[in-house]
């Protein structure tokens, strides 16, 4: 076989074939739901009991930290499945499968014991008051005590849109708020509140969700992806496919735990600032997650095809798919960002009646048209370059920017040189345009061009000596 058949594009993959934009509003809905699935639970609540509020608060501020851990191989099978179906090696595919679910599987079997044994030490260690510690705990032992089902639905979700099916992705997401709008309506406020639940109602709800999401997806995995899970896959061990896994998972959680941690600190310098800038941050950022998830949505998209055409060879494919929907994806990205500027102070009205909020929410609104020129280009280039395989440069990139921009230029502009919100805002657009410029110029220059990571030295083996014969 030539160099030049091995790069051919393989015409069997109808997942390159398909439009950014058929992958992307099924993924975009998905994270609209999950993110509304967050606050159905507090939502409900506030009408119940205030305690019952600030418990489940604290409680799902320990629990998303935990789950970052889920996304060192949820992440990483996506980005393998996706090359392996593009390499048409769909032979292997039962394996990977196998030995993705079985890893989150077990990890976050792991964490669920150590979230019910030790929930109340780790709700003390946050100084949570007395007066919600044991709903928080209690919350967190049934939520946190069966996390393992969401380490399960991220898995399926990313061997599901790696196969191209991201409908189905939100289609669970759908089902769970359903499932978890009723179970707090019955639990709360309906025949079953005598049995007086509170947060804990809430969590059995959310919980119920997620085992109804388990056995939708075991259903959809074996009837439509036609995969199969079996410990035959695990004898002898795969170590060259949990090792590929790790490789690829290991720096993306990285990078998200160097990112959360750095939130921290900026909301520590902001907390320094006062009751306005703490309310304009919170309802600024409410405003900008519809832009932000619109961008993810096709970097996500994105993802799934550059991971197919890799694994095929197709670098060129890649290559171009990329640009296309950077510049789509920037041309909505800034309208939606600029009309959010444009309507802000209607919009910030309708959380707040404080003029001094409203005035500088409208003014971080404006910095935020520019941050997105950085961030929109880094959704897409940087999961398109995980794709790839490209992992370790733009986690380096991205830990060394956030600390010496986001938080090092944060603290400057808005602590020492007392600009206060605005400084960190412009900090953070700062972060974001340079990590774009960077990562664009390696995207145009291919220094993420032959880190596929499709195992295939035995098969090239095999080729070898038999041309040799």
């Amino acid at each position: 076989m030539s160099a030049t058949s091995s790069k051919l594009k393989n015409p069997n993959d109808s997942v390159m074939n398909q439009r950014v934009i058929k992958l992307a509003w099924p993924i975009f809905l998905q994270l609209l739901l999950g993110v509304s699935l967050g606050y159905v639970d507090t939502i409900m609540l506030s009408n119940y009991n205030s305690t019952a509020v600030g418990a489940i608060g604290n409680a799902n501020q320990v629990l998303g930290f935990l789950t970052l851990a889920f996304n060192i191989i949820s992440s990483a099978t996506g980005i393998i499945v996706s090359q392996y179906l593009g390499a048409g090696k769909k032979e292997k595919m039962n394996m990977i499968y196998t030995v993705a679910l079985s890893f989150n599987f077990v990890l976050s079997i792991v964490i669920s014991l150590v979230v019910f044994i030790f929930s109340r030490n780790l709700l003390e260690a946050m100084q949570v008051p007395a007066a919600m510690l044991d709903e928080s705990d209690m919350y967190m032992r049934i939520v946190g005590g069966t996390i393992f089902t969401q380490a399960l639905i991220n898995a399926f979700n990313s061997i599901f849109a790696s196969n191209g099916k991201t409908v189905f992705g939100m289609i669970i997401g759908l089902g769970m708020n359903i499932i978890n709008i009723c179970g707090n309506a019955l639990l709360l406020y309906g025949p079953l509140q005598v049995l007086g639940l509170g947060a804990s109602g809430a969590a059995v709800s959310t919980c119920g969700s997620r085992v109804i999401a388990v056995i939708a997806s075991v259903i959809y995995f074996y009837t439509v992806i036609k995969g199969k899970f079996s410990l035959k896959y695990l004898r002898p061990f795969p170590y060259d496919v949990l090792k590929s896994l790790l490789k690829l998972g290991i720096p993306t959680a990285g990078e998200n735990i160097s990112y959360d941690c750095s939130q921290l600190f900026l909301q520590a310098f902001i907390n320094t600032m006062g009751i306005v800038a703490i309310n304009a941050k919170i309802y600024a950022n409410m405003l900008s997650m519809f832009t932000y998830m619109i961008a993810l949505a096709a970097a996500n998209a994105t993802q799934i095809i550059v991971g197919h055409s890799v694994g095929a060879h197709d670098y060129d494919f890649a290559y171009r798919r990329v640009l296309k929907t950077l510049r789509f994806g920037m041309i909505i990205s800034i309208s939606v960002a600029i009309i959010n500027w444009l309507i802000s102070p209607f919009t910030l009205g309708l959380f707040t009646g404080d003029k001094a909020v409203i005035a500088l929410g409208s003014t971080v609104m404006f910095i935020a048209i520019i941050l997105e020129f950085g961030r929109t280009t880094n959704l897409v280039i940087i999961n398109s370059m995980k794709a790839a395989g490209d992992v370790k440069f733009p986690t380096a990139l991205a830990i060394f920017s956030m600390w010496i921009l986001s938080v090092g230029l944060g603290w400057l502009l808005g602590i020492f040189f007392g600009m206060g919100l605005t400084g960190i805002w412009i900090a953070m657009a700062a972060d974001e345009i340079f990590r774009g410029v960077v990562v664009l110029i390696r995207w145009i220059k291919g220094g993420w061009r032959g880190k596929r990571v499709v195992l295939e030295e035995k098969t090239n083996s095999n080729e070898t000596a038999k041309a040799t014969a």
